[in-house]
């Protein structure tokens, strides 16, 4: 969707203009075209306007790419751990929105900890990915990271409903905001091929 890219390169310039502009006349056109933003945003997405804002955040600071970390744990039978998404009922690898002060690896355990009960270490990077073909207003890096089961039981959280182990060709309706099928299935590959270098785009 075109107005998409527009609606990016719009923020962006909003944002650095905000950021390190310090003639007022210019501040004031920046936080006109912040708001533009906004307005396009909701036209769009059918939503309230006041939504929208909170969704977009729009503060100060050169803006960059959110970053979401995304597990990839296995069990003795090559079968991958999932979550099923409280929000659209659809299944994804377990992870999120990188926390402030934690590292991916930190992020990574946590997030599989709160969303299905295990415990898990780290292992490896395997997956970088860039490129999102989905609508979405912001720019976002997914890290996946392959960890390894140290314990634990199934249980949900708020933000999941179900926690399951499936096979390559058993997979579930899944949640591609957060899960696409193509990365998946590469989690797979990794798994065949322990040695294989962490891809990226």
């Amino acid at each position: 969707m075109k107005w998409l890219e527009w609606m990016r390169t719009l923020t962006t310039v909003s944002q650095a203009g905000l950021t390190y502009s310090k003639d007022p006349f210019d501040r004031e056109r920046y936080e006109q075209l912040s708001a533009l933003c906004i307005d396009i945003a909701a036209a769009h997405a059918g939503l309230p306007r006041e939504q929208v804002e909170g969704t977009l955040e729009l503060g100060t600071g050169y803006p960059t790419p959110k970053v979401d970390v995304r597990a990839a744990v296995f069990d003795g039978q090559g079968r991958i751990l999932m979550v099923r998404e409280s929000q659209d009922g659809r299944w994804s690898l377990s992870g999120g929105w990188a926390d402030l002060g934690l590292s991916p690896s930190e992020v990574a355990v946590k997030e599989v900890r709160e969303e299905t009960g295990y415990a898990v270490r780290t292992v490896k990077l395997l997956e970088v990915a860039g490129a999102h073909p989905l609508p979405t207003v912001f720019s976002v890096y997914k890290l996946f990271l392959r960890c390894e089961l140290e314990g634990g039981a199934a249980a949900t959280s708020h933000e999941t409903t179900e926690v399951g182990w499936f096979a390559r060709d058993a997979i579930p309706p899944l949640s591609e905001r957060r899960t696409r099928p193509e990365l998946l299935q590469r989690m797979f590959v990794h798994y065949d091929e322990p040695q294989r270098p962490t891809g990226f785009d």
